[in-house]
């Protein structure tokens, strides 16, 4: 049986010795949006910038970033807090270079409020504090709205969106599902396969409809656009940015990784007015 009371110390060691990591969580308007290969990208970007970078896949179903890049097939953070592994043997090193951890494996999440529930989030903690840099979660809404692990309510929430009318309409439904589940609170708007000139005007209209309906404030955090080179490097099974880095989509992902290194990124997109 593995030992988690070790492992629990040892994250609250590291807690204590380092700074504090920043939670991101990622949510996808659509299926179709492309969030996992904006993930492997943005990931890649961070870390070529010097950024320690862990992806946590909080999906069910093996249809998050794990599964993508078939490290799914290693432990779970729920095998962790059933004991059977150590927690040093849920994160994964992507050739990519971020490092990669999975939630829940096995398929469904710990019913809320459950036992298992608590020591799973009690693991993900552990596994968070250990971290120095930045952690991104692949995640998703549950069927009653909330998340797999209740901490990621209170990490910075990006929707993903792109240009469609679909993904639009679908994107404000989840913000205002955030906000009625959560509170008001901001949320960034990441757009995807979109030029400059468009993803302004999504974030716009978005940003007024948010504001006068909702009483809630959007944050932009940049886009990027419709690029074959994204294509091409994932089926080389490399990032953009190492495989082309003079594409159109390098160039927007090392600018995103700049934004998303800074600080408290919802309060730095307010304070400095920026959009795109």
């Amino acid at each position: 049986m593995a030992s988690f009371d070790f492992d629990q110390a040892e994250g609250l060691r590291r807690m204590l010795a380092g700074p504090k990591p920043r939670v991101v969580s990622f949510l996808s308007a659509t299926a179709g949006d492309g969030k996992r290969p904006m993930l492997v990208n943005l990931g890649a970007s961070l870390a070529r910038a010097g950024n320690d970078v862990l992806i946590v896949d909080a999906c069910q179903g093996g249809t998050g970033i794990a599964h993508a890049l078939d490290l799914d097939r290693h432990a779970s953070l729920l095998q962790v807090a059933r004991q059977e592994c150590a927690l040093n043997q849920v994160v994964q090193r992507a050739p990519q270079g971020f490092s990669v951890a999975t939630l829940v494996r096995e398929g469904a999440a710990p019913r809320a409020g459950s036992d298992e529930a608590r020591r799973l989030a009690k693991a993900f903690d552990v596994l968070v504090q250990g971290q120095g840099g930045i952690v991104m979660v692949d995640a998703e809404l549950q069927r009653d709205g909330s998340f797999a692990v209740p901490v990621l309510a209170e990490s910075e929430i990006v929707v993903q969106v792109s240009a469609s009318a679909a993904s639009i309409t679908s994107a404000y439904g989840l913000i205002k599902r955030l906000a009625q589940e959560f509170g008001r609170r901001p949320f960034g708007i990441l757009v995807t396969g979109a030029s400059e000139a468009e993803a302004r005007v999504v974030y716009d209209n978005m940003s007024q409809a948010a504001s006068r309906y909702l009483a809630v404030s959007l944050t932009s955090m940049g886009s990027v656009p419709a690029d074959e080179y994204l294509h091409r490097a994932a089926r080389l099974g490399r990032s953009v940015v190492d495989a082309f880095p003079m594409a159109g989509a390098s160039v927007a992902f090392r600018q995103l990784a700049g934004r998303f290194a800074l600080p408290d990124l919802a309060g730095r997109g307010r304070r400095d007015g920026a959009r795109y």
